[in-house]
């Protein structure tokens, strides 16, 4: 028996319960938004924090992370919603894929910071101990892309090709041919896979170096931002789908090679200050008491 030559995708992408539709995409998302809050909670523990402080402050980080990875991948693609034919309400399909992670680190800092605002706690300790579970959670997200069969590279003959298939978004399903197969697009570079694999290694790596390292307050949310965006801009070199270009490279190419140096800049500045704490100390000072001066003169 012969070993597979390419990797299988699914050639179904949701299920239909009566009026419910459920989208694997919607699924993997929501295994990696609770594993990155599970984690995350642990690692709050650490730095003084109080249980279940770290999941109210990501019920504010993560709708508008949702939100703005949504708003950074319709700005950064008009022309999928906006052009004549399209239809402007799938904009609002996230379940269809097209989620930018930039838009969603923006905006969850966002969310964070004022969840960290109203509990009384440090955001950065915050962006320290949920950065690991956030790598996690990206590289679960990242099998969303394999269920809708999306985010590939180039044609490939390498044994770990990736098999394309036609996908009817709406349906949830392959489009079949005649004969009642699947239809085949292509072998490919299964780049939602290299980038799966990064994420697992780089958050495993911020795992042994904060357990090793007393790094600076910051610093491991930077070096999850100089990490990551090291490994995307590789694979965004290798993709092949459709996206809009600047100077013949890819909008989100430019945006990971800038944010990886501000990052690794950010490391290098941050690395030797104190460990982040969920309640930093604070130095309180007293003005020394006023010296009471002897009464003179006559009282009336």
């Amino acid at each position: 028996m012969t070993s597979p030559t390419f990797l299988p995708s699914p050639t179904v992408s949701a299920v239909h319960l009566g009026p419910l539709t459920i989208h694997f995409y919607a699924l993997c998302i929501i295994a990696g938004i609770g594993v990155a809050i599970w984690l995350g909670s642990r690692r709050w523990i650490t730095r003084g924090g109080r249980p279940g402080q770290l999941a109210d402050i990501c019920l504010w980080a993560i709708p508008a992370g949702i939100i703005g990875g949504r708003l950074y991948h319709v700005i950064t693609d008009p022309e999928l919603y906006f052009l004549p034919g399209r239809n402007p309400w799938n904009a609002f399909a996230i379940w269809d894929g097209g989620l930018g992670i930039w838009g969603a680190i923006a905006l969850g800092c966002l969310g964070a910071w004022i969840g960290c605002r109203r509990a009384g706690v440090s955001f950065v300790a915050f962006l320290d101990a949920i950065a690991p579970g956030v790598l996690f959670a990206q590289a679960l997200g990242r099998w969303g892309n394999w269920f809708n069969n999306e985010l590939y590279g180039d044609a490939s003959t390498l044994p770990w090709k990736l098999q394309i298939h036609q996908m009817d978004t709406a349906a949830g399903t392959a489009v079949t041919n005649a004969s009642g197969h699947a239809i085949v697009l292509g072998y490919f570079q299964p780049t939602f896979l290299y980038e799966s694999l990064w994420c697992l290694l780089v958050g495993l790596a911020l795992l042994a170096l904060d357990r090793r390292c007393q790094l600076g307050a910051g610093s491991i949310f930077a070096l999850y931002a100089a990490g990551y965006t090291a490994g995307r801009f590789v694979f965004e070199l290798m993709r092949s789908d459709y996206a809009n270009l600047i100077l013949g490279l890819r909008v989100n190419t430019w945006v990971a090679g800038l944010i990886c140096l501000a990052a690794a800049t950010a490391f290098m500045l941050l690395r030797t200050r104190p460990r982040s704490t969920a309640y930093p100390p604070t130095t309180i000072t007293t003005a020394p008491p006023k010296t009471q001066q002897p009464l003179t003169g006559t009282g009336v």
